[in-house]
């Protein structure tokens, strides 16, 4: 029986395994679909298909650095302990690669992008789940360059549990730059100086704080004086440049690059799982449903 590129498109949407593996169980079965998706499953290459409704929301994080370019991704997983598995550790090494060679656009384009074994980026995940057993996804990335006065700070933390990429300008130290992703990895800043704030955000804080002198029944006449203070406070808790450096106390951030003769371009921070909604599984819930089911 001839396979049709049809055949192997319904095989693979039913299974969820790669372009690859659906045609050779179609040979396989002489187009049997049944006994194809039969032949995967015990395969282990159609598990990829009943993952698809579980929550990725574990995982790692990680940074590839060539030359003036790098890239920073996040790769999911069901279970934090799939981190320490050398399988998915592998995948996140190839995927990285792939991004950086090829630099796609977005994560969409990226998994209908072919890597150097001839499969779909995407295909390659599905493979990956068939032998780990997990949900797995390509979240997101960013692929950065650095200017030719510049330097990448990359800084992995707990093995990939966070990971910063910052981008300095006027220095080539590397150190520098490394130093305060560190700084943002434990902190967590949303920007690099104030200039970025937008006015809304600054004046949406005003009023809150204003607000909040007044409930604290502080006189009229000095709340606004009252209220710019403590919006450099609010200033330092989200503008990296204005916090206090972890490696050192008496200094800021922005004094520690300015006196290596750098300036901070940006910086990119991950965490693995943020705003991912977490399924939470309730044991009395699920005894109780079995218990009325019987």
């Amino acid at each position: 029986m001839a396979i049709t590129a049809q055949l192997v498109k319904e095989l693979r949407e039913k299974t969820g395994a790669g372009m690859m593996d659906c045609k050779k169980a179609l040979q396989e079965t002489n187009g049997d679909m049944d006994k194809a998706i039969d032949y995967l499953r015990e395969k282990g290459i159609a598990k990829a298909a009943k993952k698809g409704d579980r929550i990725a929301a574990e995982g790692l994080t990680s940074i590839v650095v060539e030359g003036d370019q790098a890239v920073i991704l996040e790769v999911n997983a069901e279970t934090d302990f799939v981190a320490k598995n050398d399988a998915f550790q592998t995948l996140v090494k190839e995927l990285a690669a792939h991004l950086l060679a090829n630099k796609p656009a977005s994560v969409e384009e990226a998994l209908t992008q072919t890597m150097e074994n001839g499969a779909t980026v995407q295909d390659h995940i599905n493979a990956a789940i068939a032998k780990i057993g997990e949900r797995i996804t390509l979240r997101r990335f960013e692929i950065k360059a650095k200017p030719e006065n510049g330097a990448f700070g990359a800084y992995i933390h707990q093995g990939g549990r966070i990971s910063v990429l910052t981008i300095i300008e006027g220095s080539a130290e590397e150190a520098v730059a490394k130093d305060v992703s560190m700084h943002i990895a434990a902190l967590n800043p949303k920007y690099v100086s104030r200039d970025q704030v937008t006015a809304e955000e600054v004046e949406h804080e005003r009023q809150v704080l204003t607000q909040q002198a007044l409930n604290e029944g502080k006189p009229e006449k000095i709340v606004a004086k009252m209220v710019e203070g403590r919006l450099g406070k609010y200033f330092e808790e989200i503008c990296v440049m204005d916090q206090t450096f972890v490696k050192n106390p008496d200094q800021k951030v922005g004094q520690y690059v300015q006196a290596n003769g750098a300036t901070i371009v940006e910086f990119v921070r991950y965490e693995v799982g943020e705003g991912i909604e977490k399924k939470q599984d309730n044991f009395a819930e699920e005894v109780m449903s079995q218990v009325k089911k019987d």
